[in-house]
Order: structure tokens, then C-alpha cells, then sequence
């Protein structure tokens, strides 16, 4: 199950790139920083920095830093442009690109097709015949994919509606009302992700946006920057 756990496993090369490039190697600021990103509300306040950002995009190839990081520093930039500033939300949706940017894991629970060509109509019609728990992660699951390959992909999701696939239209209705049912699943609350799942319902659409812009001005998976592998 997908979590807003990136801030919480920034690795020490992800510490030593955000202290180097904000305080420039001087002695005493490297201290000063290393200390306040102990504190978890001044982490948060640090890695909203215009100045990380902009190395995250100019060093480019030259950047070793955890997938955690990268994603979550350039989707919490262009998410504040869009006017989504729930930090939970960009965690969740870091988190979401750090995991399907491995196709390996695209795949559904309960078999409801596999890899990352699996269909829609597999996992609904899976839900058909789940238990209220397989229910809820497949619900997730189906959120979680169809706002991924629209707002990552959408061209190629377009390219197909032409030739007789589902539109972007379709994807949209299908994920937000899927996030609205899980939010209110007993689960959601167990692990704090019900008013992550409710905003991901009421705005998937203009998140689903949000990520068509942060992956064409800014993100490549195909030509990622040399990041860290776990």
C-alpha cells in the first residue's frame, strides 16, 4: 500500500545535497542546517526551498540523491504553482511516482491484471467479488494507476482513445470515484489516508493536471537524473 512516508526516508546523501546546497560548504551554516533538519516542521519548511528545486533541475545527471527526494522536492514545487499545497498530498504523491516509476510495481492486488498493461475492467470487475478489505486496496489501487498513466502519460492514453481506448475523460471519473469510496473505508482512517483519498477524489482532475505539467516541464522517467536506488 502506497504511503506518504518520502520525508520520513530522506537517505544521508539526500541530507548532504540539501545541506550542500544551501548552506555552500561554509563550516558553522552546514552545522546550523544539519540541526534544524532534525525538526520535522523545519524539514518542511527546508525542502519547500526555491533553491533546492532549482538544483534538483540544473544539476540534472550530476545529482545522487534517493527517489523519495527528487520526486517529492519537484512534485511539492509544481503542486504550491497549482494551488494544491497539502504537503500529506504531495508526500502521497511522491510516493505514488517513486513506486509505479518501477513497472514491476503497477501490479493490481488480487490478480486483477498484471503489469503495468493491465486493464480498468479487470480490477472492476475484481471488485465485484472482493472482501471489504481486497475491496479497499483495490479501490486504492485503481485510483492510484488510473491518476498515474493520465497524468504522467497522457498523450499515449489520448494516442489510444483515438484508435477506440478509453479517453482521459474515463479515467478521471473512474479514479476520483474510487479514491471518494476508499476514503470512507475504516482503513483509510487505520492509516491516515482518508483526507488524502478525499482530495484525490474531489480534485483529481486538476491534480491529474498538475502532474501532466511536472511531467513535461520537468520529469523524464524514461531519462531520470542519477538517483539513488533503494
Amino acid at each position: 500500500m502506497i504511503t506518504p512516508t518520502c520525508r520520513e526516508r530522506l537517505t544521508a546523501a539526500d541530507f548532504d545535497f540539501i545541506i550542500h546546497t544551501l548552506a555552500g560548504g561554509g563550516r558553522r551554516a552546514s552545522a546550523s542546517l544539519a540541526e534544524l533538519l532534525t525538526d520535522s516542521d523545519a524539514l518542511d519548511t527546508i525542502l519547500d526551498s526555491d533553491e533546492l528545486f532549482r538544483a534538483v533541475l540544473e544539476d540534472g545527471n550530476s545529482i545522487n540523491i534517493s527517489p523519495q527526494c527528487y520526486f517529492y522536492i519537484i512534485l511539492r514545487h509544481v503542486l504550491k504553482e497549482h494551488k494544491l499545497a497539502s504537503r500529506e498530498t504531495a508526500d502521497y504523491l511522491a510516493s505514488l511516482l517513486e513506486t509505479f516509476s518501477r513497472t514491476e510495481r503497477m501490479r493490481a492486488p488480487a490478480g486483477a491484471g498484471e503489469g503495468p498493461q493491465q486493464y480498468i475492467s479487470d480490477m472492476l470487475l475484481a471488485l465485484q467479488k472482493a472482501a471489504p478489505t481486497q475491496s479497499f486496496f483495490l479501490r486504492a489501487h485503481i485510483g492510484n494507476y488510473t491518476l498515474f498513466i493520465t497524468g504522467v502519460f497522457h498523450d499515449r492514453v489520448e494516442c489510444r482513445s483515438r484508435r477506440g481506448g478509453p479517453d482521459v475523460e474515463f479515467f478521471e471519473q473512474v479514479g476520483a470515484t474510487n479514491f471518494a469510496v476508499a476514503a470512507n473505508h475504516s482503513m483509510a482512517r487505520e492509516h491516515s489516508l482518508d483526507r488524502i483519498f478525499q482530495e484525490l477524489g474531489e480534485r483529481f482532475r486538476d491534480i491529474r493536471i498538475a502532474l501532466n505539467d511536472t511531467a513535461g516541464r520537468h520529469m523524464h522517467l524514461e531519462e531520470s537524473p542519477q538517483i539513488i536506488l533503494p
